[in-house]
């Protein structure tokens, strides 16, 4: 009797050309995509080569390139200022920068102009502003720009006595350096643009000279400040003075003014009676006595006023009988 095979017999999967081609077509989409498009940031240009030549520069945004490595991007950071220290480094930067806690001496000690030694410590901020230049130019970009940067605060530092350099010339010493640092860079074309020179830790190499120097910084802060009160207490008290005099010199003005007012009104009052005294002298003679006996008698001190006749040959002290104050005797006044 014969045996039936009851399984199934499976069917075999081939690939057919078709599929595979169609296969083939997408991955070809794919990396043709991939490597046709890139990706520029807004802080950024980018230097496009072909065949690693120089052909473009692209600026921000989703760009188009030759595929399959015929042409490749590099994008240079050309909107960001970028940060290299001297004599410290930054661990984490942030809202609270850490630093190392390891020195530098090699890159912040050097000689002053007045055989000095001090240890400066600075940063410098630069822009790239020429992708190419910056790309091509120049082999070891930030070892150059190290070794440039070191080169100037040395000279200016050499040029300089370490008093002025810790204290008035700081701000020229950073403005030349800028300028000094950005003529070289120029000159070897870099493509980088200086933004600041900022000279962060000015002292003089750790002890005994270090505390020497802190000992003439604290006198000559000592020294300011008795200057400061000095000029506070000269500002305080000279104004004081100028407004004290202003007030007497006023004083004075207006007495004279009014000592010659009085004396002009002096004047043409004796000029009046002059002029009366000749019209009639008896009675002019008679109306000033009775105007003066008048001024005598009513003023605040009549009460001691005593009036007696020029011809009496003796006066009794008839005043402490009474308690009048004013006792008139002879010439007819009763």
């Amino acid at each position: 009797m014969l045996e039936r095979n009851t399984n199934p017999t499976p069917k075999q999967f081939t690939l057919q050309p078709k599929i595979i081609i169609i296969i083939i077509a997408a991955i070809i989409v794919v990396i043709l995509g991939l490597s046709s498009f890139f990706v520029v940031d807004q802080t950024e240009k980018s230097v496009v080569l072909r065949f690693g030549q120089y052909n473009r520069i692209v600026g921000a945004g989703l760009q188009w390139k030759l595929p399959f490595g015929i042409e490749r991007n590099l994008n240079v950071p050309t909107e960001v200022v970028q940060n290299l220290n001297f004599g410290f480094r930054t661990e984490q930067s942030g809202i609270t920068t850490v630093y190392a806690k390891s020195d530098f001496p090699e890159e912040s000690v050097m000689l002053t102009g007045d055989l000095n030694i001090v240890d400066i410590e600075w940063t410098i901020q630069y822009r790239i502003n020429d992708p190419y230049a910056w790309l091509f130019n120049v082999q070891d970009r930030i070892k150059t720009i190290r070794d440039i940067s070191q080169s100037v605060i040395n000279q200016l530092a050499g040029d300089t006595a370490i008093l002025a350099v810790m204290g008035p010339e700081r701000t020229n010493i950073e403005v030349e350096a800028q300028q000094r640092m950005q003529t070289i860079f120029n000159t070897f074309g870099l493509g980088i643009r200086v933004v600041t020179i900022k000279l962060k830790n000015i002292i003089p190499p750790k002890g005994d000279v270090q505390d020497a120097f802190e000992d003439v910084n604290k006198s000559v802060q000592d020294m300011n400040r008795l200057i400061n009160e000095g000029k506070q207490a000269y500002n305080k008290e000279i104004p004081k003075a100028q407004g004290e005099a202003l007030q007497l010199i006023q004083i004075a003005e207006g007495y004279s003014a009014e000592r010659i007012n009085e004396a002009i009104g002096d004047v043409a009052r004796f000029n009046a009676v002059r002029e009366a005294y000749k019209t009639d002298p008896d009675v002019t003679t008679t109306r000033l006595y009775i105007e003066t006996m008048e001024d005598i008698l009513s003023s605040s001190s009549a009460g001691d006023v005593t009036i007696i006749d020029k011809k009496l040959d003796n006066f009794l002290p008839i005043k402490s009988i009474g308690t009048q104050g004013i006792e008139v005797t002879g010439g007819g006044i009763n």
